[in-house]
């Protein structure tokens, strides 16, 4: 099989790698963050239930965690599952997945900044949340940058965990045109394809990186 008739048949696959790789971000993240704030809450309650589900996120394996979220409300709530409902469940599975992670970076970065600070800007005049989004938030980036490069690139491969629910994502893909075709030519591009797009979320993130040494 041609080259680029591999790259044609592996176009949709990619297309829904990357389709998950941007939504989870754009849930995990904002969502990591808020559980950060419940980690850290002085409410003894909000706080149990975070650390709960941090313990639980991080303890399970991400596959279990597809499963559980697909089939959960059939066994529930014994509601039919319609084909779109496969993307959505791996979206929401990802996204509370990787939040977890996100919380405990997060929650690592607020920590490493002094307490001088938030006194500064009170002397200053600034509100909490002023104080929060304005002064701490862009420094917690500077210092959580590298750990969540780590967990970003991790990202990019775990993609291929959807297939465990039958999302045709490009690895699932790629190994059924390999069995079709009794060639691996189609794994090899699968291999190229995730270390380019892992080459580049490394060359942003280090730009993302450069542009904040100003906080320094």
């Amino acid at each position: 099989m041609m080259l680029s008739t591999v790259i044609a048949q592996l176009l949709g696959g990619m297309i829904t790698s990357i389709e998950i790789f941007l939504l989870t971000l754009l849930f995990s993240i904002p969502l990591g963050l808020v559980v950060a704030g419940g980690r850290m809450s002085r409410f003894r309650p909000l706080r149990w239930i975070t650390r709960v589900y941090i313990s639980i996120m991080r303890g399970t394996p991400l596959m279990l965690q597809l499963i559980v979220v697909f089939f959960a409300p059939y066994y529930i709530f014994g509601a039919s599952l319609s084909p779109e409902y496969r993307m959505i469940s791996v979206i929401i599975a990802f996204s509370i997945n990787y939040a977890a992670y996100f919380a405990e970076i997060f929650r690592g970065g607020i920590e490493a900044i002094p307490k001088g600070q938030y006194e500064a800007a009170q002397i200053l005049g600034y509100s909490k949340f002023e104080t929060f989004f304005i002064i701490i938030l862009p420094q917690v980036f500077k210092i959580i940058l590298p750990s969540v490069t780590n967990e970003v690139i991790t990202l990019v491969k775990d993609t291929s965990l959807s297939f465990v629910i039958a999302i045709p994502e490009m690895f699932t893909v790629a190994k059924q045109i390999a069995a079709a075709e009794a060639s691996i030519m189609a794994l090899l591009v699968a291999g190229v394809f995730y270390y380019v797009f892992n080459m580049v979320v490394a060359f942003v993130m280090e730009y993302l990186e450069k542009r904040l040494d100003y906080y320094q």
